[in-house]
């Protein structure tokens, strides 16, 4: 809000974006904070996971946020460059000034977490996103009042638009995928095949899929067969607690098949 009433009355483009860039981050780290309250209600008759899925929209959710703001962002600047406007630089730099501070020390409070959660690098991404935009604003402002380049201005928002968007693609990226299933990317896929092959007693394997949970949870289902019998609880709890380990695939489902011509319909590869 402090920076949409001073980018009005400095009539500063790049401000006034980045006020509405933050408003968009509020958002998405509301999206966020809803995400991980609904993740830990317990199992239900209909939703047998819980609602873990929820960090996943939620990280999808921040992705478009970023890039809806960047494209309202960049519109407006492009109208600027085409018609400047006097731009009260010293009330820019420091509100901007500010905005460097209170969006960098947000940032690092997600810093840490973000490598294992998606949903966390989302809103990491935001608040470093909105620390480069506000040191990008002091420098358009400080350059202006040093040239008087108008068009600096609009020209610094179009540059961190371009920054936003690099940034962003591979949070886009990534949530799109977890949202269809797809295995998580620090997941491989050949490795548990090969793991789950070399398990005592395993001939073959199929029907193997891998998915997300959650963003921080992954699950995984197979076929083992396992001519010489069905190898008992130990082996399975063993195994479970190996993919954990080994493989960070916490919620591990088996099925043993000890007749290798059974001709399991779910036994090809295209078949789901």
């Amino acid at each position: 809000m402090a920076e949409a009433v001073y980018g009005y009355l400095g009539n500063s483009t790049a401000l006034m974006a980045d006020a509405g860039h933050n408003l968009s981050d509020v958002l998405g780290l509301v999206v966020a904070w809803a995400a991980s309250v609904a993740s830990k209600r317990a199992p239900s008759g209909r939703f047998t996971y819980g609602l873990k899925g929820a960090s996943i929209l939620a990280a999808l959710a921040n992705a478009v946020f970023l890039l809806v703001a960047t494209g309202a962002i960049g519109w407006e600047s492009i109208l600027r460059l085409y018609e400047p406007e006097p731009v009260a630089g010293l009330t820019v730099m420091v509100v901007a000034a500010i905005g460097i501070v209170v969006n960098g020390a947000t940032a690092m409070l997600f810093a840490s977490g973000r490598k294992g959660d998606i949903n966390i690098q989302g809103a990491f991404l935001h608040m470093a996103g909105d620390a480069a935009v506000s040191a990008g604003v002091v420098a358009s402002a400080a350059l202006i009042l040093w040239t008087g380049w108008l068009w600096l201005d609009p020209g610094m928002s179009l540059v961190i638009c371009a920054v936003i968007l690099w940034s962003t693609w591979s949070l886009l990226r990534g949530s799109v995928a977890m949202s269809l299933s797809a295995a998580p990317a620090g997941t491989d896929m050949e490795a548990v095949r090969s793991f789950l092959l070399q398990r005592p007693g395993v001939a073959k394997i199929h029907d193997l899929h891998i998915w997300p949970i959650s963003t921080t949870e992954t699950a995984i289902t197979c076929h083992l067969v396992m001519p010489t019998g069905h190898p008992g609880d130990d082996f399975l709890m063993e195994s479970a607690r190996l993919l954990r380990t080994e493989h960070k695939i916490g919620h591990a489902t088996l099925q043993i098949e000890t007749d290798e011509n059974n001709a399991c319909a779910l036994a090809p590869d295209d078949v789901v």
